[in-house]
């Protein structure tokens, strides 16, 4: 028997250096669009395009989940090679795309096992879980268990971001925005965490300093990490991600994290300049 395909979305980013080069997995796109006289829509956007858009003045785009015909075509597909598929996708919080997923799985309904988790999270959050399944899979284990590992894992996903603004939040429609507007009439550094599947304004900081020193204490309460990913923008100050990842990897001898730069869909929340990390705590403490 085959063993268990695995299926994700595009806002996954994996924790894990090329990854997606030696592994084999499914990516069904999201889409982005913009407010044009001819709306259109793109799955190729990067942040850095996205961020161009916006520096001359257009306005953020809509991100579009997958439709329930392209996860039928994913699975379709798919379901020519195995009898067992796993999808995993970015929270149902913060877009549709579970839900077309499982609108999308009636179509191999008899000839192919389909499950669908929603991640509660994105970007190396949603890739940690990705990671763990594709693995689990190509040593060969059912359906039932690559779920159990996959399902234990999500409430080990945790991860803070400081961002400049909240209005990129806001206009996203998940901060309040009169509460966007005193942070900014009174210069305070917002600091977001991602907590059951929706990002929230947890603290405010005072400045970027202190917000460096939180991102650093709030990964070294953990005592056993399985991923961790630093996640940056596009206009960030490489220094910033500099002392984070040095003072990280001090705390952590011998364990080297990843920088990534975050993609559109979370770009649309967080602005051109946040800083954050991604956690995966290990279900099993070092002896």
């Amino acid at each position: 028997m085959s063993h268990v395909h695995i299926v994700t979305d595009s806002t996954v980013q994996f924790c894990t250096p090329g990854f997606a080069d030696h592994h084999a997995f499914t990516v069904v796109p999201l889409a982005y669009r913009f407010a044009e006289a001819a709306p259109r829509e793109s799955t190729q956007l990067t942040t850095e395009q996205l961020f161009q858009r916006w520096s001359v003045g257009q306005p953020a785009p809509q991100v579009v989940a997958p439709s329930a015909e392209q996860f039928a075509a994913a699975y379709g597909e798919a379901a020519r090679r195995t009898d067992s598929l796993l999808s995993i996708h970015v929270s149902g919080k913060l877009s549709a795309t579970v839900r077309q997923a499982q609108a999308g799985s009636g179509a191999v309904k008899g000839r192919c096992k389909v499950e669908v988790i929603d991640s509660l999270s994105i970007s190396a959050g949603l890739g940690a879980l990705v990671e763990i399944a594709v693995l689990a899979a190509e040593q060969g284990a059912s359906l039932e268990e690559v779920v159990r590992q996959v399902r234990a894992a999500v409430p080990r996903l945790y991860a803070v971001y400081f961002v400049e603004t909240l209005s990129y939040l806001a206009q996203s429609g998940r901060a309040d925005p009169a509460q966007a507007f005193l942070a900014e009439m009174l210069h305070v550094k917002p600091f977001l965490t991602l907590e059951e599947g929706e990002i929230a304004p947890m603290e405010k900081t005072r400045n970027r300093l202190q917000a460096l020193e939180k991102i650093i204490e709030f990964v070294t309460e953990f005592t056993a990490i399985r991923y961790l990913a630093i996640l940056q923008g596009v206009s960030g100050q490489p220094s910033d991600v500099q002392q984070v990842r040095e003072r990280l990897e001090a705390a952590y001898p011998g364990r080297r994290w990843p920088v990534l730069t975050y993609g559109p869909a979370l770009a649309t929340m967080l602005g051109p300049d946040a800083l954050g990390v991604m956690v995966c705590e290990d279900e099993v403490e070092p002896e």
